[in-house]
């Protein structure tokens, strides 16, 4: 069903690549793949030491005066999964359907960030029949987790003029800057004591709708580790309790959906325990209603745990965590509606004496993204941890008078008979780094309308994806003149 889908070439890429497991840091099949592919059509096909593959097409006819175009995305995505969906993303490929104006995946991610950005730049390699200038086809390694593959790019790689990338979410936008990033990785060390209590109980918070740490951070969106510091900050005044585990979500780049802990108590405390979780099952599906209807508070007993945190260590951990911002930290005051600086509380882990957690700071103001790192790091400060700052990536600084930003947003009017977004986004995406290797780049990215991407709940819009690929075969043709 997927391949009978229009524009039937892009679709047809799009099924056999997803077909290629490709989680970030483990590209080496989808790379091959890229390689074969390239090398099929005749093409000129390179890879460059870090693993981003770059295949070149002559231009057709009557199309050489034009600039160099450069068509970008990356190749690896981002891998959840619900709990209850057994798949192994090392070795299984995207199981798809189509439900109405959009394709979805079964229980997992899809693959549609950014998988229909290189489906559609498949096509055009592939294609015999679409006038285009000379084209350099970029795709990039790990993306999600770092952007490896952008830092990794070195001079004289490209020779292209302009650099259209293909992986925003909203068929509407065209994309002319983006925001920066940098990891917050806290981690440390705990006295493990013998449990005091005989009853252990597993307390889960899960259903929330989670998201794209940049592009959805607006929304408001529950946090699972938050919410589960809350519970157990609110917790610690209603009984006594021994911390036995945390385990809290994930990736950095998605809003954590689902948290899980283990706490022990005496048997008089039990009702109390039950009572609360349903108390605050209650206050969070009520504060959530709109954001996430589906959140859900349980408990259940389990085997009785061995050992626990100490009280005044869970004190400290759980005061450090409240403190830790999420969400907006500053709205910009010169664009209406952007986010400038945000934080994403990613992941909170605590058993077998060992804790941490991970944060994903961004802002389009490398001062302010430094700001709230110190922030983060301050909120810990009493904690005797480590506190590690890396993976800092630059902004991308907005041209919106350059050519093609001009050419693009007339095109739309033309082709739409409406106004483009022009904006500048709060996600980190790879322009901001490929324009620090090559300054004179003009550059512009756009898409098709993703949904709930980075969650299992991701889906692409049929509809949209041939009104994505129109517009981008008619920006290709009306190249500027070198």
């Amino acid at each position: 069903m997927i391949q009978d889908l229009s524009p039937q070439l892009l679709w047809k890429n799009f099924a056999n690549l997803n077909a290629v497991p490709r989680p970030s840091k483990k590209e080496e099949k989808v790379i091959k793949f890229i390689q074969e592919y390239g090398k099929s059509l005749g093409l000129e096909t390179i890879t460059d030491k870090t693993g981003n593959v770059l295949i070149k097409k002559p231009a057709t006819e009557g199309m050489g005066e034009r600039k160099r175009l450069i068509l970008q995305s990356h190749l690896d995505m981002v891998h959840q999964k619900n709990n209850e969906t057994n798949f192994d993303f090392d070795k299984e490929g995207i199981k798809m359907y189509v439900d109405g104006d959009w394709v979805k995946a079964e229980g997992t991610t899809l693959g549609s960030d950014n998988g229909i950005g290189v489906a559609a730049i498949m096509a055009l390699l592939e294609s015999t029949d679409i006038p285009h200038p000379e084209l350099e086809a970029l795709f990039t390694i790990d993306e999600e987790t770092g952007m490896t593959g952008a830092f990794g790019l070195e001079a004289g790689f490209l020779s292209g003029d302009i650099l259209l990338n293909l992986d925003t979410e909203d068929d509407d936008e065209l994309t002319i800057g983006c925001a920066g990033g940098i990891n917050v990785s806290v981690d440390g060390k705990y006295e493990q004591i013998n449990n005091p209590y005989s009853n252990s109980f597993k307390i889960t918070i899960k259903g929330l709708s989670g998201g794209h740490s940049g592009m959805d951070i607006h929304k408001g969106l529950g946090n699972a580790n938050k919410l589960m510091n809350r519970f157990l900050f609110e917790l610690s005044k209603k009984v006594k309790f021994a911390l036995n585990e945390i385990q809290g979500g994930g990736l950095r780049n998605a809003i954590p959906r689902e948290s899980n802990a283990i706490v022990s108590i005496e048997s008089k405390d039990i009702d109390a325990l039950k009572d609360f979780t349903a108390e605050m099952g209650s206050i969070i599906k009520a504060e959530y209603k709109e954001t996430d209807p589906e959140a859900i508070v349980e408990i259940n007993e389990v085997e009785n745990a061995s050992k626990a945190a100490h009280s005044s260590f869970t004190d400290r951990l759980l005061a450090a965590v409240y403190a830790v911002p999420v969400g907006i930290y500053r709205m910009s005051p010169s664009i209406a509606g952007m986010v400038q600086t945000s934080n994403n509380l990613a992941q909170v882990s605590l058993s077998n004496g060992e804790w941490n957690c991970l944060c994903l700071c961004r802002s389009s103001v490398d001062s302010e993204k430094l700001d709230e790192a110190n922030a983060i790091q301050s909120a810990f400060a009493g904690m005797d941890a480590k506190v590690q700052l890396d993976g800092d990536y630059p902004g991308w600084e907005p041209r919106p008078q350059s050519d093609i930003v001009d050419l693009m947003a007339n095109l739309y009017r033309e082709m739409f008979e409406g106004e483009p977004n022009v904006n500048a986004c709060h996600a980190g995406l790879e322009c901001g780094i490929i324009g620090s290797h090559y300054p004179k780049l003009d550059m512009v990215s756009f898409g098709p309308n993703i949904r709930g991407a980075h969650s299992p709940d991701e889906k692409v819009q049929i509809s949209s994806v041939q009104k994505f690929w129109k517009f981008l075969l008619e920006t290709i043709k009306r190249t500027p003149l070198k």
